[in-house]
């Protein structure tokens, strides 16, 4: 009596087998990968904002520090937007004319915030204090990277979960002197890592590294 299957088709239902599991595998590690590449998290796309706002005027030519407009940073969960108040400080006595600046004057006498596009963004199970980071030696250049150096903002890292622990198990090569937090070309003078090594045990720093550490 002939077979009811080829000998054949013992190897063929054993690469479909095969194929179905790399399928049920591929599926879930490939969207994990997926959600983190820049396409996903916008990482390098400079982010359109209701003002042409040029840092490098403002932080190079200008010497206008990051805490004067984000004050909030070193005593709040966040670093903040200024308010077009602000902004008036000194655009009540240059540029008045600039139609660059028709949104800010516009916002001012009609009494009605500007709505600036967030470019650094975490979800929202994500608990993140700016505080916390830059009052421990947390530059603002180590998350933001070089603003000063930006016409438009864009963000550059990549702020995933494992990028944020490799800095909470090693954070000693990315700390530096709370007074040069906001100094976007600070060098350090003896090796960055025994700095960071020093300034670690002066302030006690023991970042978390428990899930509950960020996710509360």
């Amino acid at each position: 009596m002939r077979p009811l299957f080829p000998p054949s088709s013992d190897s063929v239902f054993r690469l479909c087998l095969v194929l179905s599991a790399v399928g049920v595998l591929s599926i879930p590690a490939s969207m994990i990968l997926w959600v983190r590449t820049p396409y996903v998290t916008q990482q390098y796309d400079p982010v359109d904002q209701p003002v042409a706002f040029d840092h490098r005027h403002h932080v190079r030519d200008d010497g206008i520090d990051c805490l004067y407009c984000h004050y909030e940073a070193t005593r709040s969960k966040y670093a903040g937007v200024p308010p077009t108040s602000m902004c008036m400080n000194c655009h009540s006595q240059i540029w008045q004319e600039s139609a660059r600046l028709a949104p800010v004057r516009a916002s001012w006498f009609e009494d009605r915030p500007l709505h600036w596009r967030r470019v650094t963004r975490l979800p929202e199970y994500v608990y993140f204090d700016h505080s916390a980071h830059v009052s421990r030696g947390v530059g603002c250049a180590e998350c933001h990277g070089r603003v000063d150096l930006m016409a438009q903002v864009y963000a550059v890292m990549p702020l995933t979960m494992h990028w944020c622990l490799d800095c909470h198990r090693d954070p000693d090569a990315r700390l530096r002197p709370p007074s040069e937090i906001t100094n976007m070309e600070w060098t350090p003078t003896r090796p960055r890592r025994e700095v960071g090594t020093q300034i670690h045990s002066q302030l006690g720093i023991d970042p978390p590294v428990s899930c509950t550490g960020c996710h509360r």
